[in-house]
């Protein structure tokens, strides 16, 4: 059995996941969609290929280096045919790191995610769910009825300016390619307003 050394690691997931930080949304404040297409640089349709977890830069966080094959790049570079994407949290010989409400990312499942260019600790400029489970969108069901879903809908969120605390698409999700088709529009139009960021 391995031992996690649990008062160290859950104290550190908790400042992580309730501490205002650079990261963003990490107090969990409710983000709909037209704030994760304003705040994101990159939003893809891909499958996870495989994850490598490691300390970071001073050995004081463990990161997870998650590569990503593009499906379809909804927003940003077209050229992305596979990216990576930097999460806290991970595993690295008997230690794990659980970051409260954080992006779940398994090998082999497919997910829409909402990235950008951000600081983590000991790791500069890295792309990132810079939004934790609401930049995470898991595609389910098959054939007729794809779905994403929100990885927030399994947490509780605090409210937005306009008193809501669901995530965005709800607890059924939208089928994929509303979704996407949502997205794209979102970024056409605040692409030619760019001066109007929702809060």
């Amino acid at each position: 059995m391995k031992y996690v050394d649990s008062r160290l690691f859950a104290a550190v997931a908790f400042v992580v996941a309730c501490a205002a930080s650079p990261v963003g949304a990490t107090t969990l404040r409710r983000a709909g969609l037209e704030n994760l297409v304003a705040q994101n640089r990159t939003i893809v349709v891909g499958k996870v290929l495989g994850v490598r977890s490691y300390w970071n830069k001073d050995r004081t966080l463990i990161l997870s280096d998650v590569r990503v094959a593009t499906r379809e790049v909804v927003k940003g570079d077209a050229k992305d045919k596979e990216l990576t994407v930097t999460v806290m949290g991970g595993t690295v010989d008997e230690k794990t790191l659980l970051i409260v409400a954080g992006a779940d990312l398994v090998p082999g499942r497919s997910y829409v995610l909402f990235v950008n260019e951000e600081n983590l600790p000991g790791a500069p400029a890295v792309r990132t769910i810079r939004d934790h489970v609401q930049g995470v969108f898991e595609v389910v069901g098959s054939g007729s009825d794809v779905r994403a879903v929100s990885q927030a809908t399994r947490h509780p969120l605090m409210k937005d300016s306009l008193g809501r605390t669901d995530a965005a698409g709800g607890p059924q999700g939208l089928p994929l390619e509303t979704l996407v088709r949502s997205i794209r529009q979102i970024a056409s139009r605040q692409a030619s307003q760019p001066t109007q960021v929702p809060r």
